[in-house]
Parts: structure tokens; sequence; C-alpha cells
């Protein structure tokens, strides 16, 4: 966590004095009533809310550090319940749905808000991120925060938000997933990059997710890159899964500066102690990442296949991304492309990750392709089918032939559905096509093709 910047905390000072000198606390303090808070809440917490996302966007790590400082009773509680569900989805859950590691920060905001003079307020706000929370926490953890607080009215209220529907795995997957959804259009994730191999194992799924989040164009990563560097260039942590993991992250998806650049090879080059290490755990990872629905494309590969090459590691890792540069460059329908890809499917195992991963990055150009492509222009699919055969004989892989076909059969719907006219030329062109070609792929059977292109009549009404 880093320190909050003194121009971020000047705002925050004036947005509260703002707070301390409304009409709507004066008068919300002399008699009580609930909608003067919501008017106060309605008139500020847009001031904070633009504040907090200006912090979010171009110093991310800062985040924890304003959401402590608006625990200051100045700022009379507001924005406080949204803290409180940034706090909640930052935790990292497991396979059982449950928290891998205690929310320190989520059990503190909590804790403030108990002994806050406004509770009765902001706890109308908070009811579900408190029970989604409390589901995803141990009892114990529960048990030691609720013992800790002395008012027996606010006790009840925590207690009350431990649900018995929760404890169950697959009713908590499911509120999870609602509760994320809400704070999807969100910019709040922030981490703590390790320094030590204990703190990596502790915080590498917070760190994975947030340098998954981060890859988007959209953020200011600016202030990211210190840390970047220190994580490359840290050889206390390097040994490990994690690390490498990470460093594939970094490489495919963040531009390094110079000097991360040169770190990173020379941290990539001593990783090649083993090469046959490297590259097992490195295609293995790429295979994990894509089925994970990570999106790796061309300017990923572009980006780590000069980082390989820098580190000079040789051998098939530098081989895949020659291979991965020659294809982004001239096109995967390239002649030079198409007999690159041949060689270097023979000379692995047809099941291999590295085939695997070329499987993918030759579908994925295809897929791209197609779904982009409009129903006006459908004789460009009749003529790029003519490469998809060439790479379905290449591979051999029923998989990558079904994804085909998938794919494929996406656009021809779209094409029937396009083209209604059944004595029009469109429509008899597409048909002709996909009797010959599908039947000649095995995509479909006789059978199938009558069924695909038959009229679906309507049902009359009784």
């Amino acid at each position: 966590m880093e320190a909050l910047d003194k121009s971020y905390l000047s705002e925050l000072e004036a947005i509260k004095a703002k707070i301390q000198a409304s009409a709507h606390l004066e008068k919300y303090l002399d008699e009580e009533e609930e909608e003067d808070y919501k008017a106060l809440a309605a008139e500020l917490e847009p001031e904070i809310q633009e504040l907090y996302l200006r912090v979010a966007n171009d110093n991310p790590l800062q985040l924890e550090s304003f959401e402590k400082e608006l625990l200051d009773d100045g700022y009379e509680g507001l924005y406080l319940p949204k803290v409180v569900g940034y706090s909640v989805l930052r935790g990292t859950v497991d396979d059982n749905v449950k928290y891998r590691h205690p929310q320190d920060h989520f059990r503190e905001i909590l804790y403030d808000i108990s002994n806050s003079p406004n509770f009765e307020m902001i706890k109308q706000r908070i009811g579900q991120s408190v029970q989604v929370g409390f589901a995803l926490s141990s009892d114990i953890w529960i048990t030691n925060l609720v013992e800790k607080i002395s008012n027996k009215r606010v006790r009840s209220f925590l207690e009350s938000q431990k649900s018995d529907h929760l404890r169950i795995a697959a009713n908590r997957a499911v509120a999870f997933k609602k509760y994320q959804k809400q704070f999807e259009s969100l910019n709040f994730l922030s981490t703590e990059f390790p320094q030590t191999p204990g703190e990596l194992k502790s915080n590498y799924h917070s760190m994975r997710a947030f340098l998954l989040y981060r890859r988007d164009e959209q953020y200011n990563n600016e202030s990211l890159h210190k840390h970047l560097l220190a994580f490359i260039s840290n050889e206390a942590i390097r040994n490990t899964d994690d690390y490498l993991e990470t460093m594939m992250i970094i490489g495919m998806f963040y531009d390094l500066n110079s000097a991360e650049k040169k770190e990173y090879a020379r941290a990539l080059a001593s990783l090649n102690d083993n090469p046959s290490a490297l590259k097992t755990a490195f295609f293995d990872k790429l295979s994990a990442f894509r089925k994970e629905g990570i999106r790796v494309t061309a300017e990923s590969d572009q980006r780590m296949a000069k980082l390989v090459h820098a580190a000079k590691v040789g051998g098939n890792l530098e081989d895949y991304y020659t291979l991965m540069e020659l294809i982004h460059t001239n096109g995967y329908v390239d002649e030079d492309s198409i007999e690159a890809v041949r060689k270097y499917h023979d000379q692995h195992d047809g099941l291999s990750e590295e085939n695997e991963n070329l499987r993918s990055t030759i579908f994925s150009n295809f897929s791209e392709y197609l779904d982009s492509l409009d129903t006006d222009s459908y004789a460009e699919y009749f003529q790029i089918t003519k490469t998809f055969i060439l790479y379905i004989n290449i591979f051999s892989n029923q998989k990558f032939n079904q994804d085909v076909k998938d794919l494929s059969l996406r656009y021809i719907k779209r094409l029937i559905k396009a083209y209604t006219d059944k004595r029009g030329r469109d429509y008899q062109d597409i048909k002709k096509f996909v009797k010959s070609t599908f039947k000649d792929l095995n995509f479909m059977t006789d059978k199938q093709m009558v069924e695909l292109f038959k009229t679906k009549r309507k049902k009359k009404e009784v």
C-alpha cells in the first residue's frame, strides 16, 4: 500500500470542509432525519467518487490509503458503503468460494463503520456487501470481529448478516457472481507487489488479478513501472512458478520501458539454466491462460517475441516466437506463414503444448476475421475457407476441426438469416457452397444440411 499523494490529500481535505459546511449536514444534525443525510450524500459523494476514480486510474496502489482517510469522522461516513464493496471484492477466492487469505482491510473498514456516529445511516447501504463478505470469510474471522464490538445494536446487525443459505458453496458462487456484476464497470482494484517468497505466495492471486485487470489500455499504468522493475529484478523470488507466470503476464500485456526490457531479458536468461524446464513451464502456462479465457493477442505475441529474442534463450521457445512474428507480420494466409507453420508443427508431437498454442493462435485469427465479416462479403468467406482447409490438413486435430466447424456454421446461419429469398442467387450460392464444402470436410451429414436449409413453418394459432 502506497501513501496518498499530498495533492490528493489536499483535495480530500477540501471536500471534508465542504461536508462540514453543508446546510444538509447542519439540518441532519439538528433534526436527525434520514432524508437530510441522503441529501448530504447526494450533494458531496459525487465529488469523492470523481477524485477516487482519478486515483484509481493514475495511482491504484494508493487506493487503500485513500479509503482509510475516509474513516475520519469529518467525512460523516460518506462513500464508505462503496468502500465496503471494494474491500469485499478485492479478496481472491478459492475453489470452495472462500477467501484465500483473511481480508484485513475489509475488517478495518467494517470495524470503523461499527463505531461511527452515523452507523444507522450507513448500515442501510452495506447489508448485501457485509453478507457476501461474511459468506466468503471464515467463522473464526467473523467471530473475532464481532467480539471486538461492544455496541449490542451493532453486533446484532452484523450477526444478522451471516447467511445459512450461503454456507453452501454453490449458493456462494452464485451470490458472489451476482455481486461482482454490480461493480463490473468500476475501477477499484489495488494490490501490493511482493518482495519475499513468503509475500509472493500469500499475495500472488491478488497481484495476478490486478495485473490482468490493468492490462486494459484505457488505464494509466505509469505509476506501476517502478514496481514492475523491482519485481522483475528481484532474485529472491525468481525460482518459483508464480514468478514465471507473473513475468509472462508482464511481458505479454505491458509496454515496458528500456530499463525494464533490459532487466526482463536478463531475468529470463537466468531462468534458462534448464532450457527444457523453462520451455515446459512456459508453454503449460500459456495454454492455461487460453483455457482460462485470457486472450493472447497478436500484440501480446509480438511483445513477448522481442523479449525472448533479447534474452537469447534459443531453442524451442525462441523458435515459437519467431514463428509468431512471421504469422502476425505476414498474415496467416501468406504462403511462407503456412509453410512455416507446417514445418514447426511437424517437429513436435501433435498434442504437445507448443502445437496446442499454435493451433489456438491460428484459430484466433480465423475467429477474429469471420466474426467481423459482414454478410455482404460472403464471397470472401468462400475464398478464405481454402486457407482453413490447408490448416485443417496440417493439424489433423479433431478439436481444431470442431472449432472451425462451429465458427463457420455460426457465419452460415447469419447468411441464411440475411438472405431469405430461396430462389435468389445469393441463397442458392450459399447453399451450393455449404453442400459441397461441409460434406467434404465432414462438418455435416446430408440430413443435417437438409435441416439447416429447411424452412421453419410457424405454428398456426388455435
